[in-house]
């Protein structure tokens, strides 16, 4: 043990004679775990944000949206719509409970002389609260549910506070397109700050605002009735869709695309895990080039002190004293490189995440947890002790008499 001591003072005595060299070399460690340790955390932060948010849309949702499900933007940017013979049809198919017709546009929205582009998110209200209160967790911060077929709003915790210069009140009025649309509630934070970023109507006020055709929506929000399998309901929704539009000249069959909460978790989950991959990849190639350095680093320390370790071993200094003292080099190079970047990867994602809650168009969690810190300490270590290996165990087969006679 006491050999150990020594052998890791000495280690620790020829860093501190090279300092320059050391703390660049260090520095190359903290960059590559400092990127693994901050994309690691913020990509699990989001996988588990999408996976709560999931979670809240309910297991007996089902939604109806348009564009396929191979192209993700369209689905939300899409310009199909949902006629009333799609309505209609969905809402005869077996399993289903309810049907939420919902539609949706940016507009420029006018409060207290101060105009701003706000998501209008538009349901069918009158079949709609209940799903939106009971099964969704809607709930009102201050002020009453809106009235159907009134030129009535509320409006998301976000539009309140951080929308406008003035903060929104509860029956106060918004200017839209030049109709006044009375503020009558103001929702709990639902966790999505789009949704909390957004003001809510009903339907029928929507379409005279917009001048979106009468009985059309843009998607739609199904309740599976209870003891029903909503996967085999979800199939009977989309042959029924089918059927109708297929019977419409210039109708696309595939331009909507049904989904139950499970698949939109299953399509998250991919792609989120290729995201990951791609984060691993890109900060193992920073991590290998911090372990070239190391190993450059020693590499150029045995070169520069082959006579210091000839006489050691003259002095009676073993092949594995050497490589011990090399090894411990490395090592030490690596954890202190590994702290560092662990440090700095979890204060920079955590303070991403503290900067997403103060900003107005989205939430961000962050994943630091006590087995993500160890991994980052870890894998530092592992790459210190790997790249110095080889440089130590050529340090430890140099022979006295050869290492006595460098002069370089």
């Amino acid at each position: 043990m006491e050999e150990v001591k020594e052998y890791f003072q000495i280690a620790t005595k020829n860093l501190k004679t090279r300092s320059l060299r050391s703390w660049l070399t260090i520095l190359g460690i903290v960059i590559g775990v400092f990127l693994i340790i901050a994309l690691l955390a913020l990509s699990e932060g989001i996988k588990k944000t999408v996976e709560k948010q999931l979670l809240a849309l309910g297991s007996e949702m089902i939604f109806v949206m348009p564009g396929d499900l191979s192209n993700p933007i369209a689905m939300f940017m899409g310009g199909a719509k949902l006629e009333k013979n799609d309505i209609d049809a969905i809402k005869r198919t077996q399993g289903v409970d309810k049907v939420i017709t919902l539609s949706y546009s940016a507009l420029v929205v006018r409060y207290d002389e101060e105009g701003q582009t706000i998501l209008l998110n538009a349901f069918d209200w009158k079949e709609g609260r209940e799903i939106l209160e009971n099964y969704q967790g809607w709930s009102l911060k201050e002020g009453t549910w809106l009235v159907p077929g009134k030129r009535e709003v509320i409006i998301g915790s976000q539009v309140e506070t951080e929308m406008f210069k003035t903060p929104v009140k509860v029956n106060s009025e918004f200017n839209i397109k030049g109709r006044k649309f009375k503020i009558v509630g103001i929702l709990n934070s639902t966790g999505s700050k789009q949704d909390d970023a957004s003001i809510y109507l009903d339907i029928v006020p929507y379409q005279d605002l917009t001048g979106e055709k009468k009985d059309t929506a843009q998607a739609a929000m199904i309740k599976v009735r209870e003891g029903s399998q909503i996967d085999r309901v979800a199939q009977d929704i989309k042959e029924s869709l089918e059927k109708t539009r297929k019977r419409r000249v210039g109708a696309d069959v595939a331009d909507f695309s049904v989904i139950t909460s499970t698949k939109m978790g299953d399509i998250a989950a991919s792609i989120l895990g290729a995201i990951q991959i791609a984060i691993v990849g890109f900060a193992s190639i920073a991590i290998i080039v911090g372990g070239i350095g190391i190993m450059n680093t020693m590499f150029t320390s045995v070169r520069e002190r082959i006579r210091e370790i000839g006489i050691m071993k003259a002095v009676g200094a073993t092949d594995k004293a050497i490589l011990t003292i090399f090894l411990f080099e490395a090592t030490i190079i690596g954890f202190i490189g590994g702290i560092g970047g662990t440090a700095l990867g979890a204060l920079f994602a955590k303070t991403l995440e503290i900067y997403a809650q103060f900003h107005p168009l989205f939430y961000l969690s962050t994943a630091v947890t006590p087995g993500l810190i160890l991994f980052g300490l870890i894998f530092s270590l592992f790459v210190g002790s790997v790249s110095g290996f080889f440089p130590a165990k050529r340090a430890a087969k140099l022979k006295p008499v050869d290492a006595l006679r460098h002069y370089e």
